[in-house]
């Protein structure tokens, strides 16, 4: 599982638009011409990943203010959920190792981090910070080191790693074990995705891309769906695939977005069970009914045997993984489209 992400850099994240199926209507205006919807976009990042919206509106005006009020949104979130932010509440619980009162959001997304967790028999772990922190530090003193930090000092840092020691109830949040910190990169972007899109739906949009870490797609029903475009996460203009997405969300891992050391031969999505980078596949999509989901099941399996991931997502209604096997071949599991 990812830990802290650097602000300059996108974490894990390989999707690109191949082509948008607008399929767009023709409205009807009040001196009765026909106009087209107009498209609005904006573009900046999100927890360190890069971000877009896409909107299909004829309302310039709406559209733009709408935009405005997801960024708000978005902006909210990350005093919450940020690793870099020092007035976040996550920041906050990871000094003093227990918070009062946590938000909503917070707890919410917390109870759901857990939940998975328990699920995947803690291949998504969000207790995994320290052994993202020590990865890297040790990489930032010896950037070329071929071996990594010591099975000792990997062993003792895992002491603190286990997301069972993770108290949450009425009274708060406590981290039980010395060393505990929590990250929630793993889970944290698609559920803003999930946020932003409730808030686009409420405002009435139902034409919508928003690609905030992960993909969320609106669309309207009967209308043609937005077609994603899946790169190799090594060479970046090769699709892979391409998936229809309606009302659906998608995300994608692959631990060659971020390595470590400047070989790549340590990355990013750390397995909590063994404390060693995961090198089950290439890189792993996710198809669920929202981003939460498909984001933090994106991380388990890029850690998890690819039988195992197939169960797990063969219990999920609706949701489908693909697999880039570290041979080039293409697996393809449950409810893709």
């Amino acid at each position: 599982m990812s830990g802290r992400a650097n602000t300059g850099l996108s974490r894990r994240r390989f999707l690109g638009i191949a082509a948008a199926g607008l399929g767009l209507p023709l409205f009807v205006g009040e001196a009765g011409l026909s106009v087209l919807p107009l498209r609005h976009e904006w573009r900046g990042r999100v927890l360190g990943a890069q971000a877009r919206l896409t909107l299909v509106h004829a309302d310039s005006a709406l559209a733009q203010a709408t935009i405005g009020r997801c960024l708000d949104e978005v902006a909210r979130l990350e005093r919450v959920f940020s690793l870099y932010r020092d007035d976040s509440e996550l920041v906050r619980l990871n000094a003093a190792a227990r918070l009062k009162a946590p938000s909503h959001d917070l707890r919410r997304l917390l109870s759901e981090a857990l939940h998975l967790a328990a699920l995947t028999n803690g291949a998504f772990d969000p207790t995994v910070q320290p052994l993202w922190a020590l990865y890297a530090r040790h990489f930032r003193d010896y950037p070329d080191d071929e071996n990594g930090p010591s099975a000792p000092t990997v062993a003792r840092v895992r002491a603190a790693v286990g997301y069972q020691s993770v108290s949450l109830d009425e009274t708060g949040v406590r981290l039980e074990r010395p060393g505990m910190a929590l990250t929630l990169n793993g889970i944290a972007q698609g559920y803003i995705t999930d946020r932003v899109a409730e808030l686009l739906r409420a405002a009435g949009f139902d034409r919508v891309l928003a690609q905030l870490g992960e993909v969320s797609a609106l669309t309207p029903p009967g209308e043609e769906p937005w077609r994603i475009g899946v790169p190799h996460p090594l060479e970046g203009e090769r699709i892979i695939a391409t998936l229809a997405l309606a009302n659906r969300s998608l995300a994608t891992s692959s631990g060659l977005a971020g390595p470590f050391d400047r070989a790549g031969r340590f990355c990013h999505i750390l397995d909590p069970l063994t404390g060693q980078s995961a090198r089950q596949c290439f890189s792993v999509t996710v198809v669920a009914p929202n981003a939460t989901v498909a984001d933090g099941l994106s991380t388990a399996l890029a850690v998890l045997p690819v039988e195992i991931g197939a169960g797990i997502v063969s219990r999920h209604a609706g949701t489908g993984a693909l697999y880039l096997l570290s041979d080039g071949a293409l697996r393809r599991v449950g409810t893709l489209v």
